[in-house]
């Protein structure tokens, strides 16, 4: 039962859908400006106690059944799931136009209808024919697999009712609308309106969903911000157009690791899970030149190898130029100031340049030390010692910090055929095939490798 109150106005931000009690010139939650605007008076609700959906049970009781994964079929995608879909849950994917999602999407649901579920796909972006067209280049084609075209929300859900799916793909979640909900499909009112209604069709059914949605050019997910709050699973699709490499990350999982990562290579003949992609991320394997070294970073519970390349060329100009591609440019910035101040090696007159392998961008501070070596052999114009890799974090005064999963980076270098590895002291970690030299700081790091330099 619901009560009238007194009226009271609310104001929404049409970017993010934050509501406020009063008007602001900036929204507090997505920081745009002029987006705040009154939403129009509502009455002010009192709430009082109803019927429940099902009584309250001891956590012990509590059935957990329905809440185990079921693969797709396509490995790396389970891997970034925790193991495969949940009955009842909702998948966002989000990626740049073009990246691939639509592709990963009609594969897994190929394998999936093939295991014996039925899936239901539903696309506003594409044809029936255009999609139908992909699916038989990619070799998807499945008799459990159904397809409809449809931009309306009521016949999305008359499709789900007359097809009954184990799995609902809806892509995008930006082209469906409803005429009920004021506002053109894609706003914020009719995301808000149309996810949540298919979230709670999903719940209510058991029935696994995947949501696709855009990004905008910041490359956040689109529309508003209770959209990511609402899904159990956030998935992030990243990769070069000019590039084969498609990274699909895990940004939110109710279900498992928040911080996985899973490879794939897409060709014209689809698209392919990656179970080995370290070496992707090499370019001269255990032959190093000047300005290049190798590090192990960690994605999530995955250990990847990974190739840095720097290039310092002197200049005239009064402000040398930095760039960077895959690593972030205050890293690099820091890092250049530590050499200048703790090994003597000077950057103020040279341009700089530097990026990683493969398209793969690091984020783990554990590539610090990798990055710092590959400048100094490219000052000194000199290789690094061959099989080696570099693991630690580097700090402002030119010591070498502890990282988290050595031992499980030097096992990957080894399998790989490195057989030296500069680590943080007293990490603890020793691996056959491999041996791990401890280093204090920047410079320690420079005379272990470069005794002449």
């Amino acid at each position: 039962m619901v009560s009238k109150a007194a009226t009271r106005p609310a104001f929404r931000c049409n970017e993010c859908g934050l509501e406020v009690a009063k008007w602001v010139g900036r929204c507090p939650e997505c920081q745009a400006w002029g987006t705040v605007a009154e939403a129009g008076a509502r009455p002010g609700l009192t709430v009082v106690a109803g019927p429940v959906s099902a009584p309250a049970k001891p956590i012990a009781e509590v059935e957990e059944h329905s809440a185990r994964h079921r693969p797709t079929g396509e490995g790396e995608l389970d891997r970034v799931l925790g193991g495969g879909l949940v009955p009842g849950s909702v998948v966002l994917l989000a990626g740049e136009p073009g990246v691939g999602k639509s592709t990963l999407l009609i594969s897994a649901a190929a394998k999936i209808a093939n295991s014996g579920r039925r899936c239901l796909l539903v696309t506003g972006e594409e044809s029936a024919a255009q999609v139908r067209l992909r699916a038989g280049r990619i070799g998807a084609l499945a008799d459990e697999l159904f397809l409809a075209a449809e931009t309306e929300l009521s016949a999305l859900l008359g499709h789900v009712d007359a097809v009954v799916p184990d799995v609902l793909i809806v892509d995008s979640v930006q082209t469906i609308g409803s005429a009920e909900i004021d506002g053109s499909a894609g706003g914020v009112a009719q995301v808000r309106e149309v996810a949540g209604t298919i979230i709670r069709l999903a719940k209510s059914r058991g029935m696994a969903t995947i949501l696709v949605g855009h990004v905008t050019k910041d490359g956040a997910v689109a529309g508003p911000r209770t959209l990511e709050h609402l899904v159990d699973v956030v998935l992030s699709f990243e990769g070069d157009r000019h590039s084969r490499l498609r990274l699909v990350r895990t940004v939110k999982n109710r279900f498992g690791p928040a911080d996985e990562v899973g490879c794939f290579d897409l060709t014209d003949e689809g698209i392919t899970g990656l179970p080995d992609p370290s070496g992707l991320f090499l370019s001269h394997g255990n032959s190093p030149v000047p300005g290049t070294c190798v590090t192990v970073t960690m994605e999530g519970r995955r250990a990847l190898v990974t190739e840095v390349q720097a290039l310092g060329m002197t200049t005239d100009l009064p402000n040398p130029r930095r760039a960077t591609s895959g690593i972030d440019s205050s890293r690099l910035a820091m890092l250049l100031a530590v050499l200048q101040r703790c090994a003597n090696l000077s950057f103020s007159k040279r341009d700089v340049y530097a990026a990683t392998v493969g398209g793969v961008r690091l984020d783990d501070p554990a590539s610090d030390l990798a990055l710092a070596m590959a400048l100094a052999s490219t000052y000194l114009n000199v290789a690094v010692i061959p099989g080696l890799v570099t693991i630690g974090e580097v700090g402002l005064a030119g010591e070498i910090r502890p990282v988290s999963a050595v031992r499980a980076r030097l096992v990957e270098a080894a399998r790989l055929g490195f057989t030296i590895a500069l680590v943080p002291p007293r990490c603890g970690a020793e691996v056959n095939g491999i041996r791990a030299i401890e280093v204090r700081d920047i410079m320690d790091a420079v005379r272990r490798v470069w005794p002449d330099a």
